[in-house]
């Protein structure tokens, strides 16, 4: 059974970065993705950024240059630095992960397996 649960969430001000990361169990599939969701109160769940095991990395344009997706293989977890914050970032960033080549990194419906969310706090 596959686990992800994420940790590193908190209350920053603007201009300033956290670390997220997300810790993965149970997840042995040899080719994946893994990524970043964020949904804002109201808002649709949105993808920030993704990866595949080969190293391809998606960024959508909204956090592109601020953020960094990336993963420690030997400790089965996932990351994403965050610089730069601004208030328009505040949400619950999720993790998500799945087996084989999905093709949309940054499409919720591509993946199957999904952690209970952190939540990120930007204040001006």
């Amino acid at each position: 059974q596959v686990h992800l649960v994420e940790s590193g969430g908190g209350s920053v001000q603007a201009g300033g970065s956290l670390r997220l990361s997300c810790a993965a169990s149970g997840f042995t599939y040899s080719t994946y993705a893994m990524g970043w969701f964020r949904q804002a109160p109201g808002k649709k769940r949105e993808g920030v950024a993704a990866l595949r095991e080969d190293g391809t990395t998606s960024y959508a344009d909204s956090v592109n240059g601020r953020f960094t997706v990336s993963i420690d293989n030997a400790k089965n977890t996932l990351f994403l630095q965050m610089n730069s914050l601004q208030p328009e970032d505040t949400a619950m960033y999720f993790c998500a992960a799945e087996g084989g080549l999905p093709l949309r990194l940054l499409v919720s419906d591509e993946y199957n397996y999904w952690g209970q969310g952190t939540q990120v706090t930007v204040s001006s």
